[in-house]
């Protein structure tokens, strides 16, 4: 639930309600940490970078750490009022301890490592598009979401549309979603 404050893949459980976008292009920010295993060489120096800003910009007190307190500062800096302490406990509880920025990256990495390829993901979307428009109608997905395999609640779908919302014919561009997803941000 932390990681939620940031997009996660859309279609898990772990669906977020807003998308962290990169400023570069995976083809501009091509150097790399160097090192061994640890969690700076799992990321380019500008997404390390981008994530330092997201960083500083939740630990709202400026003391190093992000707490419950901070992340009700976020929420509430992005409009969110009402968040519920126990939905803040429960994104504090998903670090191992306090969350300085090494933990907080590397909780990041371990998020992103599960998203599928965009290949993967185009592909399962394909099989509601067979004429390969790369559109599909909003209501035909939400049904589908809503009643089959792994049922999405409402709460998650509205999630979902207000990340991805649909075009004003009310379809949604499953090609930019899977991009967005696997690269972080908006093709050009």
């Amino acid at each position: 639930m932390y990681l939620d404050l940031f997009a996660a893949p859309p279609f898990r459980r772990d669906f977020g309600f807003l998308v962290l976008t990169s400023t570069k292009s995976p083809k501009k920010a091509k150097k790399k940490i160097e090192g061994g295993s640890n969690v700076f060489s799992m990321f380019e120096q500008t997404q390390i970078q981008e994530f330092k800003e997201a960083f500083t910009i939740m630990d709202q007190n400026r003391d190093g750490f992000i707490d419950k307190a901070d992340l009700r500062d976020t929420f509430a800096a992005l409009g969110r009022l009402n968040v519920k302490n126990e939905e803040l406990e429960d994104m504090v509880k998903e670090a191992p301890g306090p969350i300085n920025f090494t933990v907080f990256l590397t909780m990041f990495g371990e998020k992103l490592k599960g998203t599928d390829p965009e290949e993967t993901i185009l592909n399962a979307f394909k099989i509601f598009d067979p004429e390969g428009k790369g559109r599909i109608k909003a209501d035909y997905i939400k049904e589908m979401l809503m009643t089959q395999a792994d049922r999405f609640s409402q709460e998650e779908i509205n999630q979902m549309f207000a990340a991805f919302p649909p075009d004003v014919s009310g379809n949604l561009d499953y090609k930019n979603l899977c991009y967005v997803i696997t690269h972080g941000e908006e093709k050009d």
